[in-house]
């Protein structure tokens, strides 16, 4: 890395943390998962924020814990989970863009609302990115999470920024239930009872869950035959023989021989990313056309 490049040195780094971006392009050819942020929607948000690049990496928290501490000035923005943000032991009411110095020490605290934050840094962190991308993913990355005492390298600012403005960010539109679906290739294949059970009542989201799916705690009774292998991409939600509901997620495999009984849209994808293990949702059906 160049001797130009801020620091930033990771002093605590809660479980889970990874450095995202948009995801991958290519690679599905080999079998190589698309990766990247789980909620696109607060990713882009924070991003847009710094006039980032549309792959900028950014970090994804889905614990509290993380204690950062930089050794240039910068600006980054937060966007995702609602939590709490102190810069040098201070509390940071509306922590959407934040304006950082050399030496400042940034600590996130309790999540609130949302089960993901994303931390967007002005011109991204500088990472090698792989098939266009610099999310991690371990056997692309060498590494699937973050650690405590590792340095993250930016672009520094010459000084620290003055800002003009403090956007507010609201987490209003992941907090409904509904999450929104097209039928899946295998839809028609199920039961007119087993596809009332899955859009007249609400499920919950297991604590077996993360970024290569999240499992529903309710069971849906499945006497399909086997299906042959095809393609499945993040969003596809499947139905396993043991009749377990299963969403795949940014880091799922490109193929997969269960029933593919629905596929989420982009803007739900990002929605669910917010959910916590225990919560409930409910599937609205969308056209086709």
């Amino acid at each position: 890395m160049s001797t130009n490049l801020g620091k930033a040195h990771l002093l605590r780094c809660p479980p889970g943390t990874s450095l995202q971006d948009g995801g991958r392009a290519l690679g599905a050819n080999y079998g190589i998962p698309r990766s990247g942020a789980m909620d696109l929607h607060s990713y882009h948000w924070a991003n847009h924020l710094l006039k980032n690049p549309s792959q900028a990496v950014a970090l994804e928290l889905v614990q509290p814990g993380l204690k950062i501490k930089f050794e240039a000035p910068c600006r980054i923005a937060l966007a995702g989970a609602t939590v709490a943000v102190t810069v040098n032991q201070v509390g940071i009411s509306n922590p959407s863009l934040i304006a950082l110095d050399t030496g400042d020490l940034l600590e996130i605290g309790a999540f609130h609302i949302g089960a993901r934050l994303y931390l967007c840094i002005e011109g991204g962190f500088q990472v090698e990115k792989y098939l266009g991308s610099g999310s991690d993913f371990v056997s692309i990355t060498g590494t699937a999470t973050r650690a405590t005492g590792e340095y993250l390298h930016y672009l520094p600012t010459h000084s620290k920024a003055v800002l003009q403005a403090k956007p507010k960010w609201s987490t209003d539109w992941f907090e409904p239930e509904t999450i929104q679906a097209y039928p899946g290739p295998d839809w028609a294949l199920l039961s007119a009872d087993q596809q009332r059970i899955l859009l007249d009542q609400p499920v919950h989201l297991s604590k077996l869950s993360n970024r290569m799916g999240i499992q529903l705690e309710e069971l849906v009774a499945n006497e399909l035959d086997d299906l042959p292998t095809n393609p499945v991409f993040p969003g596809t939600v499947q139905l396993t023989p043991g009749g377990k509901i299963i969403i795949l997620m940014r880091d799922a495999g490109v193929t997969g021989g269960y029933p593919r009984i629905l596929q989420l849209s982009e803007d739900a994808q990002s929605r669910l990313a917010q959910k916590k293990a225990g919560d409930s949702i409910r599937f609205q059906l969308l056209p086709t056309h």
